[in-house]
């Protein structure tokens, strides 16, 4: 049976083209234009996962979200203006399991949806401590990265940076996001800051241990595969 996917956004154009895209990758897709129609098709439990715009008629997204926690643990992506970091912020704190800034690149919205599924049938596993692509290993808690048994210097960024990316295996993540969850969402600095770290990153992983690890996609951002070589 296939996945269904809830769309609650009253913009018109957004939802369609939204819905078209998720159908297209074989999903199949409930809509809704307000708040109150979106909360009532959440809790009939007839979609497996939702992505929720925050401003919306009747009921707003958190509005939204606080009645449905209730009851329901249906995953939940929400939908955020780029400047509202409040609004990601509240979202979070409310049970909202992942969010987008808009305007999105799709390919980015399709990819976390397969993530949270994923996460959601135990395919991947549930400790967030310890992340690995080939032979590094990150551990989190113990604030450690390892390439075979030879610990790998970072400094902060550098390691958030790489911490994002391996949380996110197999996404492209795009630079915008990368530069909100690894510089923070008031940072004003240089623009080029993503691609500055990923040079540093490479330059201790990938020239000293001549691999590939982190892969740039053109237009969208950067990626970590599990095939790395």
């Amino acid at each position: 049976m296939a996945t269904t996917i809830l769309i609650v956004e009253d913009e018109e154009k957004i939802g369609r083209f939204l819905e078209l895209e998720l159908r297209h990758e074989g999903y199949q897709v409930l809509k809704a234009a307000n708040g109150r129609e979106g909360l009532e098709k959440a809790q009939s439990g007839q979609a497996d996962l939702m992505v929720l715009d925050v401003m919306l008629p009747e009921l707003n997204g958190f509005e939204v979200l606080r009645r449905l926690r209730k009851n329901s643990d249906i995953p939940v992506i929400l939908l955020t203006a780029r400047d509202a970091v409040m609004d990601k912020v509240a979202g979070l704190d409310g049970g909202a399991d992942d969010y987008m800034t808009k305007p999105f690149a799709i390919e980015e919205l399709l990819a976390r949806i397969r993530l949270i599924l994923k996460k959601r049938s135990g395919s991947i596993s549930s400790d967030k401590n310890l992340l690995t692509c080939g032979e590094l290993t990150m551990d989190v808690k113990r604030y450690e990265v390892h390439y075979g048994a030879e610990l790998v210097e970072l400094t902060h960024r550098e390691f958030e940076l790489l911490r994002v990316l391996l949380e996110n295996k197999n996404i492209v993540v795009s630079r915008d996001t990368l530069l909100e969850k690894v510089c923070g969402y008031d940072y004003m600095g240089e623009t080029n800051i993503i691609d500055v770290y990923v040079r540093y990153l490479r330059s201790k992983l990938d020239n000293v241990y001549h691999i590939k690890l982190i892969q740039t996609v053109r237009g969208v951002g950067y990626c970590i595969k599990d095939d790395v070589k």
